[in-house]
């Protein structure tokens, strides 16, 4: 009920016909349980009028929403949204009606909020959404000026646009570019095109409505969430509240859309009231003739049929040129002169008519395409994509998760997220998705039992007391009730089956119908009996149809004959019981007759002179006892006075005794108690400090925990780099053994080289002829070597940029990693560093071939002068020749094993290669370095080259060799690191130390803040000896008044012994007076006493000094009434002495008259009966009910009061045997009591004193009964006041019921007054020290029910519960009925915080259990305090109880899930569940509960067969008895005060 005044707010508007009319569809789901309970709901919206966001026609508004946070805009809280009044908004003054007469916009807005706080929306979502809003209206205030004819542009300076892009956290250069420009994705290139004034503003209104519709649906869903339930849904109540027919001046797609759902469910209807209905009748054989009615089937196929007026227009939507005047044309072409339902107006190009089942309606093309496409450019969806604001954001997404609850909920949204411009797929269109939508509401409506609610409105003018019978029939015929009432009247709208007619009209029937067998012809022969005119009636094969009117003329003659019968019964009860009451007074007349003759013979019998002896003998008689008793007396009195004496000396030897005993047990009360609060402290004290170590001990475990994962983690890693060394360790055994092996080759290469070199030597001369040959074969060679070492060069260089290329794509992907992987950057920067090494190793090799390539080079230049002093040394080459063939021999020998030597050399090198692209791990540098480049290093075919080759190749196991180096001095800085790591280890430890070291220093400071708090007691105290101060200043005076008391008493005691020894011979006449006298000091000195005993409990009272503050005012409230009550008692005493004075005053009167009569008059004795007239009764009800404040009653009269006048007034109504005036009297009594509820329906002290006078008058009327059952405790004098002549049972059975009706709406405002107190008070205060900062991780600060000013805490809930026992017990109610009422309250208190305990996880923390479980031990002391253990109410917080102990028990092991299952009675295992799924942990030491845990508990609980319902009923109500207690008062002692202005009131 209350999410109705959200949707009113988001989802109505303003229109010239309705001011608060609904803009959109809604289909609500109740669903129930197998128990017919409500368990969660569900809702579905259709057709949101998004246009009316950004338009409004005259006299009307925008929604509601808009115009509320105008209204709130100088509000503290709305401030930085930096809104105007509605005037200021271009969306919100286009309507010119900003103010709704009669509406305040700022208390509407007020109860939004408390909405959205009842539905569990916190107040942060509530900010983002009204953020979102004033974003649309600033977004509407943004100007766009036009640039030539072609283009538009938008200020960065302007102060709205500012606004709104600060709002949803968006770029305000971006936004204005992209407001005013589109990009168009073509495939070969993206154009920007931009967009003249009317584009772009069409662009920002629908840019408006894409936002508000998106916020609509959110708000929905979040609805749908907050109603959604756990159970299993049985049954199901739908309610649709739908928009109905709609023309206005100008009808767009909208009204379009509305009037299409309208033609659905007016055939719908027609299915349902007509066919249907008619089909019955065809089904029963009834003769029936079929009625005509309109059948709207070919218009719904006008517009939603193949080639219809939706499909041309999705078909025109996918054109991209697409217009309204396109559409309209091909409507013109499809449908004029050839469909009777469409037409083309005359004076009109861009509009068409269809012929509705209620009326025709013109419609504008205008905006149909782009209504039905419903885009926003790609553009400005990919700013608001990228907003900073989360929600906004959200809205945007391209594949949002569909929130849905249900899985067969349709919620109608409009566009979906845009789609990509090269996404060339179907885009659903809001005319095809209200198609979809509408067609499965209609599955839902014909597969449930429709009922119809039709509203109608009086007038358009929106007038009160105005009616408009041509717009009312116009209605009636749209909504299709002239064809319902008409097949009413020729139909036969009541029905009953044989066997309902047989057993309902029985009565009707004689013995001999009733003799019959069969049912079916009996049922046939009392109709043609009772209703003369066959056409009234039908007869069905399993049914009796009747007409109009039929049913109510048998239900008639059927209360006819039960009257008659009742009559028949009361004429012989009624004369039974007056030949009964002729009986009994017959015999008391003979009985009275017997007794009267009598004493009139004995009469006759006595003489004069009998009369004188028996008088002589009386005097005699008297003195003579005189004597006897006055000397026994002497006797006695003597005895009594030494018996006093020492009894009184016993008593005051015992007293003084008492007083000593007393005296030490104050003294050991004083050290016991000291002792009991030291120990009360040590308690806490330790309590605290177990709680703090356990926080302690699980910071550390958690500690140890993390440090134990490290310390894993280490190990793990110190394993891999041993195995990393073992297996380097090897492959550089590997390679020193190969390196072995390449110099002993090496050596031995040397050593022929020598050879060679001195054999060249000797055959230089040889060599001569050849010289010329050599020379050119050298030039070759070192062309040769030139250009080879020119590609190394170029090699080399080329390797190592792609080394620096890969460094560098290292160094990025490392930047772009630290950002996300933290936690890896240390294992990175180790490989950058690892890779740097290899860089600079391979750069020191570059440099180290250069200086050998120098060196060779010196070489040849040495061969070179070598050669030319050869040459000239030469003079033989032909005695060399052979020599030379062999060398070439040698040559070719050489170079194969030089070959070989490569290929090793070769895979050597492979491998280095491969280990060095293993450390990089790059799958680039791999695939750069592969086995064909290294091959292609080595191609020479020179012998000095392989060499050379070998050279590198050493050089490169060197690197290696260093590298092996630099890991093991990594391996070295890694333990240095861990070295690093226990110091920070221990000087973590030494900083836990010193937080330990903090914490006690918080225990000492919270020590002496507890000293301080134990210093503020003398100010308690001083307090003490102020209401001290002020008890004895009463106690004075009640001592005051007690001495005049007994002053008047001894006066009063004095003057009637004077009148006794004066008047002795009258003293038998006095007895009686007297003995009255007595009795009343007896009361006064027993009233003395009690208030002697009130002022020592006072004193007892006032001497506790453990109390709160709280307390004191309590109990200063509490003595201030007390006094009060002391008041008005020395009042009543006082106006009983005054009473006691007249009464003596009349006695001596009687006396003075005595002396002059022999035979004294006896006193005047009421009857308890109050004479009046029946012309007062009126003003009898007027000022005893209607006027009568109860205020003054309860604090100066008996409780009951009124009810005692009235039910003395009965009396005398009943003694007078006027039936008629006792039945006027009871009727007004009755009906006044009624008005003056009925008046006072939420004053609680009214309600509380009626109450209880109807409860005291329904006892009284139970009392005097005459019932033996009311008279077991009444005493003789009250039996002989009970009623004579009439029996008042119905009338108690009427007061009852009207009890009953007093009771409930008792405790209705009990509830309405307590209920916004108990979830402030119970849940959202906290109480215990330690727990008010704490909040559930992962939750922002959640805003209270009310207010931090006025917050309401446990006190304020005691303190109303106080007032309302304190009110029914001033005003007289029955205890038990004041132990029902403090049921019913209490079970409120339980049901209403364990709903919302059920609603907020933020509440079900192990803390909060601990600070309910406080709250309900405040509530079971106050039950204690005022005496009401027995009344149950503890009984009702059990759930409640329980739910609080399942917050703090342990929720781990299988036994804690056990001890859950059998503890958690009272709890239902939907409820037990849900507490356990809520759970939130407020700290890290705190965890959640597992679903495993969850699953074991439900296991367990599958067995229970309780309730499926999550939520607690509050509305609930527990039987209520009325208990018979007689009332104690005699009737004869009550007076009237003359407050009540009763005088024509006379006591008999």
């Amino acid at each position: 009920m209350e999410e109705s005044l959200e949707w009113q707010a988001v989802g109505n508007a303003k229109t010239t016909r309705n001011d608060n009319s609904s803009r959109f569809g809604k289909y609500t789901e109740i669903s129930f349980d197998e128990r017919n309970q409500i368990i969660g709901a569900n809702m579905r919206t259709y057709l949101l009028e998004k246009s009316r966001v950004v338009f409004q026609s005259e006299n009307e508004r925008n929604y509601h929403i808009f115009y509320q946070l105008c209204a709130s805009a100088q509000q503290s809280e709305f401030k930085h949204l930096k809104l105007g009044s509605a005037e200021e908004f271009n969306y919100t003054r286009m309507g010119g009606s900003t103010v709704i007469e009669g509406v305040n916009d700022r208390a509407d807005m007020v109860e939004t909020q408390k909405t959205f706080t009842l539905l569990g929306f916190k107040e942060d979502f509530q900010m983002d959404v009204f953020k979102i809003l004033a974003a649309i209206l600033h977004l509407g205030n943004v100007q766009i000026t036009a640039v030539g004819n072609e283009r538009s542009s938008v200020s960065e300076d302007d102060t709205h646009l500012e606004v709104f892009c600060e709002l949803l956290g968006l770029e305000s250069s971006k936004f204005a570019q992209w407001l005013c420009n589109r990009k168009i994705i073509t495939t070969s290139e993206t154009v920007v095109k931009p967009m003249t004034r009317p584009q772009a503003v069409n662009a920002r209104d629908a840019l408006a409505k894409k936002i508000y519709a998106h916020l609509f649906n959110f708000i929905v869903d979040r609805i749908n969430q907050a109603l959604q339930f756990s159970g299993k849904q049985h049954t199901f109540i739908g309610v649709l509240d739908i928009y109905g027919f709609e023309t206005f001046d100008v009808n767009s797609f909208e009204q379009f859309c509305i009037n299409y759902a309208n033609e659905k469910l007016q055939q719908q209807f027609n299915l349902h009231v007509f066919k249907l209905e008619q089909e019955e009748y065809m089904k029963e054989d009834i003769p029936w003739t079929l009625i005509d009615f309109y059948d709207n089937q070919p218009v719904i196929d006008l517009i939603e049929a193949k080639m219809g007026i939706l499909e041309l227009l999705d078909e025109e939507c996918l054109l991209p040129h697409g217009t309204d005047e396109n559409w309209l044309q091909k409507l013109y072409n499809n449908f004029v002169n050839k469909n009777a339902l469409f037409e083309k107006p005359r004076m009109s190009n861009t509009s068409f008519i269809i012929q509705h089942f209620a009326d025709k309606v013109e419609y504008k093309c205008e905006g149909f395409l782009e209504k039905n496409r419903d885009t926003v450019y790609d553009m400005l969806v990919e700013i608001l994509r990228a907003s900073k604001f989360h929600l906004c954001a959200s809205f945007f997404q391209e594949n949002p998760v569909p929130p849905s609850p249900f899985g067969s909920a349709i919620t109608v949204k409009s566009a979906k997220p845009v789609i990509k411009p090269n996404n060339k797929q179907f885009r659903t269109t809001v005319g095809s998705k209200f198609r979809s939508s509408l067609y499965l509401l209609m599955e839902t409506l014909n597969a449930t039992t429709p009922h119809y609610v039709r509203c109608i409105k009086p007038n358009d003018e929106k007038l009160p007391f105005e009616f408009d019978s041509k717009r009312i029939v116009q209605q009636l015929r749209a909504c299709g009730v002239l064809e319902t009432i008409r097949i009413s009247a020729q139909s036969y709208p009541s029905r009953w089956t044989y066997i309902e007619f047989y057993s309902r009209y029985g009565v009707l029937m004689t013995k001999q119908e009733l003799s019959f067998s069969d049912k079916k012809e009996v049922c046939k022969v009392v109709l043609h009996r009772l209703i003369q005119d066959s056409n009234q009636y039908q007869f069905g094969k399993t049914k009796i149809f009747f007409r109009a009117g039929q049913v109510a003329y048998l239900e008639k003659l059927r209360l006819d004959k039960l009257r008659q019968s009742c009559v028949v019964i009361q004429k012989h009860i009624r004369g039974w019981l007056q030949r009964k009451k002729f009986l009994r007074e017959r015999q008391a007349v003979l009985t009275i007759q017997q007794y009267f003759r009598g004493q009139q013979t004995v009469r006759k019998a006595v003489t004069a002179t009998a009369l004188k002896e028996a008088w002589a003998a009386i005097i005699i008689q008297k003195y003579c006892r005189g004597y006897l008793v006055r000397s026994l007396y002497q006797l006695i009195r003597v005895a009594t006075i030494t018996i006093q004496a020492y009894t009184r000396g016993l008593l005051a030897r015992r007293k003084y005794r008492k007083m000593l005993e007393e005296h030490k047990a104050v003294i050991l009360q004083k050290y016991a108690r000291a002792w009991l609060a030291r120990r009360r402290f040590q308690s806490i004290r330790r309590f605290v400090l177990n709680i703090q170590l356990t926080y302690r001990v699980q910071r550390l475990q958690k500690k140890l925990e993390d440090q134990n994962k490290e310390n894993h983690g280490l190990v793990e890693k110190v394993t891999s780099l041993a195995a990393l060394r073992a297996s380097d360790m090897e492959k550089i055994q590997k390679l020193e053994s190969e390196l072995d092996r390449a110099a002993t080759h090496r050596h031995n290469y040397e050593e022929k080289g020598r050879k060679y070199k001195a054999a060249m030597e000797e055959k230089l001369a040889k060599l001569q002829k050849h010289n010329s040959e050599l020379e050119i074969q050298k030039e070759q060679t070192e062309l040769q070597l030139r250009e080879k070492t020119e590609e190394l060069k170029e090699k080399m260089d080329n390797l190592t940029k792609q080394l620096f290329d890969d460094v560098q794509k290292e160094e990025r992907q490392r930047i772009l990693l630290e950002k996300s992987f933290e936690r890896k950057t240390q294992d990175y920067e180790k490989q950058i560093c690892s890779l740097k090494k290899d860089i600079q190793a391979l750069k020191d090799e570059k440099m180290h071939l250069q200086h050998q390539l120098e060196e060779e080079r010196v070489t040849s230049d040495a061969l070179k002068g070598e050669v030319a002093h050869l040459s000239k040394q030469a003079k033989t080459i032909s005695e060399f020749e052979k020599e030379i063939e062999l060398l070439q021999t040698q040559k070719i020998d050489v170079e194969k094993h030089v070959q070989s030597q490569k290929r090793e050399m070769r895979e050597k090198m492979s491998e280095i290669t491969k280990q060095l692209l293993e450390s990089y791990d790059i799958e680039d540098v791999r695939s750069r370095l592969s086995l064909e480049d290294l091959e292609h290093l080595n191609e020479d075919g020179e012998l000095w080259f392989a060499y050379e080759g070998l050279k590198k190749a050493t050089h490169v196991l060197e690197s290696h060799f260093q590298s092996q180096k630099d890991c093991y001095e990594k391996e070295i800085e890694a333990l240095n690191f861990k070295v690093v790591h226990l110091s920070q280890e221990i000087n973590h430890l030494q900083k836990l130390f010193r937080e330990e070291t903090d914490i006690n220093e918080s225990i000492r400071h919270e020590v002496t803040r507890l000293t301080s708090e134990n210093m503020m007691i003398p100010d308690f105290k001083q307090q003490i000896s102020e209401l001290e101060k002020q008890k004895q200043d009463l106690e004075i005076r009640l001592n005051e008044q007690t001495e005049s008391m007994k002053g008047k008493l001894e006066e009063l005691s004095n003057q009637l012994n004077r009148n006794q020894e004066e008047e002795g011979t009258q003293r038998k006449t006095l007895e009686a007076q007297n003995e009255i006298h007595t009795k009343e000091k007896e009361k006064l000195i027993s009233k003395i006493q009690e208030m002697q005993q009130a002022s020592e409990l006072l004193k007892k009272q006032f001497e506790s000094e453990s109390e709160v503050k709280s307390s004191f005012r309590q109990e200063a409230s509490r003595l201030t009434m007390e006094n009060r009550d002391l008041e008005e008692e020395l009042d009543m005493k006082d106006r009983v002495i005054k009473k006691l004075q007249d009464q003596v005053k009349t006695l001596s009167k009687t006396i003075e008259k005595g002396n002059d009569v022999h035979l004294s008059s006896r006193p005047k004795e009421y009857l308890g009966m109050l004479e009046y007239k029946t012309e007062d009764e009126d003003k009898l009800i007027q000022n005893l009910i209607l006027d009568l404040k109860p205020r003054g009653v309860v604090v100066n009269m008996i409780p009951g009061l009124p009810a005692h006048i009235l039910f003395m007034c009965v009396r005398y109504a009943d003694s007078l045997n006027d039936a008629n005036m006792l039945k006027s009297l009871m009727n007004s009594t009755i009906s006044g009591i009624k008005q003056v509820v009925k008046e006072h329906l939420e004053d609680f002290e009214m309600l509380s004193f009626w109450l209880s006078n109807t409860c005291h008058f329904l006892n009284c009327l139970k009392q005097y009964s005459g019932e033996e059952e009311f008279m077991k405790l009444n005493s003789p004098h009250q039996n002989k006041n009970c009623l004579n002549n009439f029996d008042l049972s119905e009338y108690r059975q009427i007061l009852s019921d009207v009890a009953i009706r007093i009771y409930h709406r008792f405790i209705v405002v009990m509830e309405n007054n307590i209920q916004p107190i108990i979830v402030p008070g119970m849940l959202e205060y906290e109480s215990l020290q330690g727990i008010s900062g704490l909040k559930p991780t992962g939750f922002r600060k959640r805003s209270s029910s009310i207010d931090d000013t006025d917050a309401y805490t446990m006190t304020s809930v005691l303190q109303q519960l106080s007032y309302f026992y304190s009110t029914m017990c001033q005003n007289g109610l029955d205890p038990e009925l004041v132990r029902q009422a403090v049921k019913q309250v209490f079970f409120l208190i339980g049901a209403v915080t364990l709903n919302s305990l059920f609603l907020r996880k933020d509440m079900c923390s192990c803390r909060k259990g601990m600070q309910i479980r406080c709250n309900i031990s405040y509530l079971e002391e106050w039950l204690k305090d005022k005496n009401l253990q027995n009344s149950l109410a503890k009984e009702t917080l059990e759930p409640l109880s329980q739910a609080a102990w399942l917050l703090q028990v342990k929720k781990t092991t299988d036994s804690d899930a056990k001890e859950i299952y059998e503890r958690c009675t009272s709890l239902s295992a939907v409820q037990i569940i849900k507490i356990l799924n809520s759970y939130t942990p407020i700290d890290d030491f705190e965890k959640r509960v597992t679903p495993s845990f969850v699953r074991k508990v439900q296991a367990l609980l599958n067995s229970r067969e309780d309730s499926s319902q999550l939520m607690l009923d509050t509305k609930y109500l527990f039987q209520v008895t009325f208990p018979f207690t007689p009332s104690p008062h005699a009737l004869e002692m009550i007076q009237i005060p003359s407050s009540f202005k009763l005088g024509f009131l006379n006591r008999l």
